[in-house]
């Protein structure tokens, strides 16, 4: 091996040691709960509902909208809410593109945990980023009450994704 400019032999080693690890991961064990609700959900969503890394502004607009459901929605307290709304709008089966004799098959197959929820809080964020016209809060709290009721932009991605699924439940075999 021969060192770069400006690299001794060992650094040289040493840092192509460490590139066969991944750069960047995903930890629910290193996740702090989040400051109000000491909930290790709340914290991911903010997290996923982040612009440029600005976690204070997205706090601070996750807890306006949690104050909007509370004064909207009476007989649940608002982190109820939450958890309902990510829970209803967990996909249960999805369609997966499977190659089979040359052809490209929608392949219906059960759908993880772990994925369900990245699906979930996904959903939601593309529905409150997709809505224009009104502060990022009350879009959010919007959004979150409709799905705890069963309704809105997001729950309506959960059924067309379920309706694919049983459109193509003929191509079940090919799950394998």
């Amino acid at each position: 091996m021969q060192a770069r400019a400006g690299l001794t032999a060992l650094e040289e080693g040493n840092r192509e040691s460490t590139m066969a690890f991944k750069k960047f991961t995903v930890s629910t064990e290193k996740l702090l709960p989040d400051a109000r609700y000491n909930s290790k959900l709340v914290s991911k969503f903010i997290n996923s509902m982040m612009w440029d890394g600005k976690k204070s502004v997205m706090q601070r607009v996750f807890y306006k909208a949690m104050d909007i459901v509370a004064e909207k929605v009476k007989d649940a307290p608002p982190l109820e809410v939450f958890e309902k709304a990510v829970e209803n709008v967990k996909p249960l089966i999805e369609v997966r593109s499977k190659r089979v004799g040359g052809a490209n098959y929608q392949v219906p197959m059960q759908v993880s945990r772990k994925r369900q929820l990245s699906l979930s809080i996904r959903w939601i964020r593309d529905a409150v980023r997709a809505g224009k016209g009104s502060a990022t809060a009350e879009r959010l709290a919007g959004e979150l009450m409709a799905a705890y009721k069963g309704e809105g932009a997001a729950m309506q991605t959960r059924e067309n994704v379920h309706r694919m699924a049983e459109a193509n439940k003929a191509f079940a075999h090919f799950a394998w």
